[in-house]
């Protein structure tokens, strides 16, 4: 795998991280709904000759237990990209500080770890540095690498 491809495989894992939470955020909010007050009520008839009436009430168990599974699912998800994530910050970090130039250690940092746009990154490098020139600088040196 290319050094970009390491890069850009690490913003997306990330990208990727913050949505899957965000669904099983969305799906704890529901299942706690369903578990606080959306009960299902029924009656049924019973007893002694099916004259007395029974009242039941409970939970909508297909659906609560689908979204159960799902949640679990999701959460397993999200802590295999975790690990990949993991995995991968240890491999740009390295990458990073192999790198011999200091200003380039920086741009790289500031863009792929810290997910800087490119203009955000020439104002934190300062020195009259423009958007194009980091991010021109930066394409040459991973292009070269």
């Amino acid at each position: 795998m290319t050094t970009k491809s390491i890069l850009s495989q690490y913003i997306d894992i990330k990208d990727e991280i913050r949505e899957v939470r965000a669904k099983i955020d969305r799906l704890e909010a529901d299942i706690q709904r369903i578990e606080d007050g959306e009960k299902v009520v029924d009656s049924v008839t019973g007893g002694f000759g099916g004259t007395q009436h029974f009242r039941i009430d409970g939970v909508p168990y297909p659906e609560y237990s689908r979204k159960k599974t799902l949640l679990y699912s999701r959460k397993t998800t999200l802590q295999l990209l975790e690990d990949d994530l993991l995995t991968k910050t240890n491999e740009v970090e390295q990458f990073i500080a192999n790198i011999p130039d200091s200003r380039m250690r920086r741009i790289i940092n500031l863009r792929y770890l810290e997910n800087m746009s490119w203009n955000k990154v020439a104002d934190h490098i300062g020195g009259g540095n423009t958007e194009d020139s980091v991010r021109k600088a930066c394409e040459r040196f991973l292009k070269s690498n």
